[in-house]
């Protein structure tokens, strides 16, 4: 009698739990689809932050174990494969076509503009402004294929420069390759402007770590005045010059911009000359609340205008003179760029693109 009693007062407690599920309303597709692009977005962030310190004091800790060898033959592998990275890398179309950047892509939402054509038989350098604080337009576009840049500029093939150190860091170099990084030294793109053949179109996020120390919404400001070597490089290989601006990027961070002159500026400045980037205080949104805090970039929409390019010749050792004249020519076409559709995606017909 007392297991049948057992026996009843489970059935029982098993139908409520059921009935208690069945009750409890199940997420909509709208709801399921926010989570997965949320997840998507995170994958990206820590892949960026951890995924290169990760796995090295991973390999490190296994020197002290019977893995040994696998670390061994890795790091055996970086010796004998040092300078690809700097010699074209590893591109996967696979990678640049993984499902997740669709989701990535649809966070914000992220989309690429064409406005005029860029032909294969010519290789290009696109300056990518402004750099915000982690270039989620840049790359979304230039390095995914999320947003159909092959689709829309047929034959071209994108690769993005980024701080040559992320290429010191194992299995986060292979990551970085996979997509068309490639690192932002004289070397890198010399190579794939005048090894890799021609239809090469490399993205230089020309601010910098510098220009991420301005970037709050609302402020349109870029560091472009004194950077030239962008523009002697492509004299110096007769790459044309493209602009390229995502509207929309400095709205994924609040940060805490400290002024010119004052200790904590000074501090972020001489970090940014030491290591390469700048140490920014800023927040975005949690991972349970739009509301909640944290270091995941707002929802807002990017759009990324490819402008007209800036015809350059070849000329191997370019004057200052020539030099200035093209920069002048690529500043004027970013200004129209700029003031051609800042209407169109989020600003205001009196915005101004300041240029320091």
């Amino acid at each position: 009698r007392f297991s049948c009693v057992r026996a009843c007062s489970l059935r029982a407690s098993i139908q409520a739990a059921l009935h208690t599920l069945l009750t409890v309303p199940w997420p909509s597709q709208r709801e399921f689809r926010a989570c997965i692009q949320l997840l998507a977005v995170l994958q990206w962030v820590l892949s960026f932050l951890l995924m290169g310190i990760i796995f090295l004091f991973l390999l490190v800790y296994l020197v002290f174990t019977s893995l040994w060898p696998v670390s061994a033959l890795y790091f055996a592998w970086v010796i004998f494969d040092w300078d690809a990275p700097e010699q074209g890398g590893r591109r996967s179309a696979w990678v640049r076509n993984w499902p997740v950047w669709k989701h990535f892509r649809d966070y914000f939402p992220v989309q690429l503009v064409k406005t005029h054509s860029l032909l294969p038989s010519h290789n290009y350098i696109i300056g990518a402004h402004p750099h915000g604080i982690l270039c989620v337009g840049a790359f979304c576009n230039f390095i995914t294929e999320s947003t159909g840049f092959s689709e829309k500029f047929p034959g071209i093939r994108p690769f993005l420069a980024t701080l040559a150190g992320n290429f010191r860091l194992p299995v986060f170099r292979e990551y970085l390759m996979s997509g068309g990084l490639c690192p932002v030294t004289r070397r890198a793109i010399g190579y794939l402007l005048s090894q890799n053949g021609s239809g090469n179109a490399v993205a230089i996020v020309i601010g910098g770590a510098a220009e991420s120390l301005s970037c709050q919404p609302g402020v349109t400001t870029l560091i472009l005045k004194n950077r030239k070597g962008f523009v002697r490089m492509a004299l110096q290989h007769g790459a044309h010059l493209v602009p390229a601006f995502s509207f929309g990027e400095n709205n994924l961070f609040r940060q805490v911009v400290f002024e010119e002159g004052s200790w904590m500026r000074g501090i972020q400045q001489r970090f940014q000359k030491l290591v390469g980037f700048a140490p920014c205080v800023f927040y975005g949104r949690g991972l349970t609340s739009i509301h909640s805090r944290g270091f995941l970039p707002y929802p807002k929409p990017i759009t990324t205008v490819i402008g007209e390019p800036v015809t350059v010749p070849r000329i191997q050792e370019p004057s200052h003179e020539t030099v200035d004249l093209y920069h002048a020519m690529y500043i004027r076409s970013l200004l129209k760029l700029f003031n051609d559709h800042k209407a169109k995606y989020g600003l205001s017909e009196t915005d101004e693109l300041r240029i320091l």
